[in-house]
């Protein structure tokens, strides 16, 4: 399923007439995040359990 240009166009004035243009870099952001979160979920790493094994490491010298 291939999209061309003018569909794209479509899409975004659609999405920018629903939810205006001040909403649209929050939404933008909040999946930016959420595809973030999901990525760092697959890979297994944990910024939480990162600093506390580096601290751990610090603490045993």
């Amino acid at each position: 399923m291939g999209l061309g240009m003018g569909e794209l166009v479509i899409i975004f004035l659609i999405v920018l007439l629903l939810f205006g243009a001040g909403k649209i870099p929050k939404i933008a952001r909040d999946i930016g995040g959420g595809i973030r979160e999901f990525k760092k979920s697959l890979d297994g790493s944990n910024d939480k359990e990162d600093k506390e094994d580096k601290e751990e490491k610090q603490n045993k010298k």
